[in-house]
């Protein structure tokens, strides 16, 4: 466990009591485990898989179909 005395803005504060009362928290340096573990999923997590953007690309290669309109696409796929 590291120790640490921050300087945070009045809004850092109050985003803090935030957290620490949503989450039922002891004290502010939960929320601040609680905030990290959050921005590193929102972070650094990857976004896409790189199987996906190979899928993406071949799908993207692929034939186009025209429907036209709502009605194109009714008829071409029995929905009236």
């Amino acid at each position: 466990m590291v120790k640490a005395i921050v300087d945070i803005s009045d809004r850092a504060n109050k985003m803090l009591m935030i957290v620490k009362a949503t989450h039922g928290l002891k004290d502010k340096s939960q929320a601040i485990d609680v905030m990290a573990e959050e921005y590193e999923e929102l972070v650094f997590e990857p976004k896409v898989k790189k199987s996906y953007l190979r899928k993406l690309k071949k799908i993207q290669k692929g034939k186009t179909i025209y429907l036209g309109d709502a009605e194109g696409f009714a008829r071409r796929y029995g929905l009236r």
